[in-house]
């Protein structure tokens, strides 16, 4: 018995180093910022013109206030993820313990609900984009406007990515705050 008591203390286990949830936060962060700018650049870049019945229609994101609003969001959780960079580095060196985290928590909680409810608005527009609603006349489009359609569902999906992103983050957050590290 005495033999594995001296093993164990021969070999501690290996301290884990305070730097690694930092470096899983910055690759997070900017896999989020890189996400959510690309989201916005492709809705910002989507426009397409057709000829119906002899009548030149273009189909723009400016034309629904919900993809203004999506590509608004997506640029704005964009540049609060820089600034998050900025900031995690700043507050792990700075602050001890679990208070360095709430901050934290409260930016990606704030940069979650944005980028859910950007989500959700431009998902909805474009459901009846693509479906209609006949209860009420409106014709779907995308039948017309498939590269516009197309290119918005490419948005959808790289912005839904960075609300994972974040909603990752704002668990990783919400813990550390907890003192739990992930």
């Amino acid at each position: 018995m005495a033999g594995v008591e001296a093993k164990i203390m021969q070999n501690p286990p290996p301290k884990t180093s305070p730097k690694s949830p930092l470096g899983a936060q910055i690759c997070l962060r900017l896999l989020g910022a890189a996400a959510s700018l690309s989201a916005a650049l492709v809705t910002v870049t989507s426009k397409q013109t057709v000829c119906l019945y002899g009548a030149v229609i273009d189909a723009q994101y400016t034309y629904s206030s919900a993809f203004t609003f999506f590509a608004i969001a997506n640029l704005v959780a964009c540049a609060f993820s820089v600034v998050s960079l900025f900031a995690a580095g700043i507050l792990a060196r700075k602050c001890k313990g679990p208070n360095k985290y709430f901050f934290m928590f409260l930016h990606d909680l704030a940069v979650t609900t944005l980028l859910m409810a950007a989500c959700a608005a431009a998902t909805a527009i474009g459901l009846v984009a693509k479906f209609g609603n006949s209860h009420i006349g409106w014709m779907a489009i995308c039948n017309d406007f498939g590269r516009f359609c197309d290119r918005i569902i490419v948005a959808l999906t790289l912005s839904y990515l960075a609300f994972l992103v974040h909603l990752l983050l704002t668990v990783i957050s919400a813990n550390g705050s907890r003192g739990i590290h992930v």
